[in-house]
């Protein structure tokens, strides 16, 4: 299916890395010019120059987001590279690794994840948001996350601040609804990538389930069920929330907005 996206520009935060990485490359695979976004230059320039060696168009841009001024810098440089944005995805942001419980929670925690997530994802749709209102098209997709809606017991704050940004979503998609622009959210619950892979094997070896050369998917059988009971039976993949992504963003999805897309397995018992 041809999702029609060639020609258009779009800027995905957090995309030197994960699922922005795969969001990248998948609208640069249909025909969207792309600004791959970090932090770091290396892994940044890396992205793009895969995007360009299979024949996609990408350009970089650096900064961090919870500083008004770099985000500023980083729309103008954007803008400049590619001209006007037409697609932004807000992947930047994370649990930053916190592993906090509710014993040992502190307001600066919450306070610093949701600057890294809420604030960072405002402050960059906030002046493209405008433009594409007078473009009379647009999309803007916030990569949200099952922990919204399913929060653990571990980690609230990261789980607050998912929640934040589904209900800012919502808000968004209804004040712009009129002026062609959709807004939704997609929340992925467990998907593969570096660091859940790392993580499962070491509860693997810890629990003496596998050995350390096992094959993935041993891996995944006995690890999956000890972190979360996906009646599909194995974790998500990146290129599957890359897809819905693209789908979302593209001119045939017009008549969606305020969505939160689950990317879950069917691990959500609600509809």
């Amino acid at each position: 299916m041809d999702l029609c996206l060639s020609g258009k520009n779009a800027l995905i935060t957090g995309s030197s890395k994960g699922i922005g990485e795969a969001i990248a490359k998948k609208l640069a695979c249909e025909g969207a010019v792309v600004i791959v976004h970090g932090r770091d230059h290396v892994r940044a320039v890396n992205v793009a120059n895969e995007i360009i060696a299979q024949g996609g168009c990408a350009h970089v841009v650096l900064g961090d987001l919870t500083h008004d001024g770099e985000v500023q810098q980083l729309i103008e440089t954007a803008q400049n590279l590619a001209g006007p944005i037409d697609i932004l995805i807000n992947n930047a942001g994370g649990s930053g690794g916190s592993k906090e419980s509710w014993h040992d929670t502190q307001t600066g925690s919450w306070a610093s994840a949701y600057d890294r997530n809420v604030l960072a994802a405002l402050r960059v749709t906030k002046p493209l948001l405008s433009k594409m209102q007078e473009a009379k098209w647009g999309r803007v997709i916030n990569i949200s996350s099952l922990a919204a809606t399913m929060p653990p017991p571990s980690a609230p704050d990261y789980s607050a601040c998912k929640s934040a940004m589904n209900a800012m979503t919502v808000s968004m998609a209804k004040a712009v609804a009129s002026d062609g622009v959709t807004v939704n959210a997609v929340s992925p619950s467990t998907i593969r990538s570096a660091t859940l892979e790392t993580r499962f094997r070491e509860v693997a070896a810890e629990r003496g389930l596998c050995g350390h050369e096992a094959v993935w998917e041993d891996v995944e059988h006995v690890v999956l069920p000890l972190f979360a009971q996906v009646p599909v039976g194995r974790v998500g993949r990146l290129d599957e929330v890359a897809a819905a992504v693209a789908f979302l963003a593209s001119p045939i999805a017009g008549y969606i907005t305020g969505v939160n897309l689950r990317i879950d397995g069917g691990l959500s018992p609600s509809l």
